[in-house]
């Protein structure tokens, strides 16, 4: 039996997921969760004991259209949406943004692409074991890298984008693992801002790989506009006279007048095994069916977090922890197997097999 509509139907945020709104509505009237969820849900129609969502019924309760509802919650959408481009798993987003919505906590499932909340300067990923977000007032650049990945995003898509981005922050990991001499003076605005996002001496209270991200986060954009181009990936696999011009952009863009020297650098290594490839699916996708981590898991993240806390040192190969962080997972297994993995490809198979 259906609930009549309630009094104060308030709307879903952007990205919230089915869940999280309708426990929000709940607790807004005093209902009890569980009562609301079977009203507006169902069994699955393969028989199974998972419920699904009824968008016309959520409708019906709330007096909004299953069109509009279905614009702020992904889960509701016919077709079902691109799941790849989001997430795989849920989280909390910007405090001030969820503010807006009452009754309590909102859940969103965000896309690839959202790393900043630009309107409040906030850092929102990667998720990590404490789901916490980092204020960048004090690094403006951090936030204008975020504008630039929306404009890669227009200009290529979503599937390029997210392999660019994410390749450019496994790079700047790795270079910042190398000897000073190696790795330019993009090295020292990372110092830089890990120096503000992890202050000296707090590092077994603030230390966690989200921040690290941050902290390479400008230059990665700046390195993703490059592997993100039809024209400079072209350029990093023709004549020895085309990868010098790749080079020197390299050089130009990362400060690092001395690029080209070391023939085994990280870029160089996806100049010659990825700029040919096409651009890998995420190898975690989202699942509606579940919606929160493993415990098991995430207490391996917290371990993992305080284990590299306590060796923390920005000055000396600082992106070890960055480079093994689970939000790179599809590019570092590329970069690790690439052979494996341009087989899968090439066989039009799903790299999803690796997972």
């Amino acid at each position: 039996m259906l609930l009549p509509r309630l009094p104060d139907p308030v709307p879903p945020a952007q990205h919230e997921i089915a869940a999280s709104y309708i426990g929000r509505l709940a607790r807004l009237h005093g209902l009890d969760i569980n009562t609301l969820w079977r009203c507006v849900t169902e069994r699955e129609a393969s028989g199974g004991m998972r419920r699904v969502v009824v968008p016309e019924r959520l409708a019906a309760i709330t007096g909004r259209t299953v069109h509009s509802l279905a614009g702020a919650l992904p889960e509701l959408r016919t077709p079902q949406p691109e799941w790849a481009m989001f997430r795989h798993q849920p989280q909390r987003g910007c405090h001030h943004c969820n503010a807006k919505h009452p009754g309590g906590e909102v859940t969103r499932i965000l896309p690839h692409h959202r790393y900043v909340c630009t309107r409040h300067r906030l850092w929102l990923c990667p998720s990590d074991a404490d789901g916490h977000t980092t204020p960048l007032d004090a690094l403006p650049e951090i936030v204008q890298a975020q504008r630039r990945h929306l404009r890669i995003l227009q200009r290529h898509g979503w599937a390029i984008t997210y392999d660019a981005v994410l390749s450019a922050i496994l790079i700047c990991g790795q270079l910042w693992s190398l000897p000073e001499n190696e790795n330019g003076e993009a090295r020292h605005d990372w110092i830089r801002r890990a120096n503000i996002l992890i202050p000296p001496g707090t590092a077994e209270t603030t230390f966690s790989v989200a921040r690290l991200c941050a902290a390479v986060y400008p230059e990665a954009v700046v390195l993703a506009t490059l592997l993100a181009s039809p024209y400079w990936r072209q350029q990093a696999q023709r004549t020895a006279w085309d990868r010098r011009l790749f080079n020197a952009e390299i050089a130009r863009r990362l400060r690092h007048p001395r690029y080209g020297q070391h023939e085994n650098d990280p870029i160089s290594h996806w100049a010659n095994m990825t700029a040919k490839r096409p651009p890998l699916a995420p190898i975690r996708v989202h699942d509606p069916k579940h919606h929160l981590r493993e415990p098991a898991q995430r207490t391996a993240t917290q371990r993992a977090q305080q284990r590299h806390a306590h060796a923390f040192n920005p000055s000396h190969r600082a992106g070890d922890a960055l480079i093994a962080h689970r939000h790179l997972a599809t590019v570092f297994r590329r970069a690790w197997d690439p052979f494996r993995t341009h087989s899968l490809l090439a066989n039009g198979d799903s790299y999803y097999k690796l997972s």
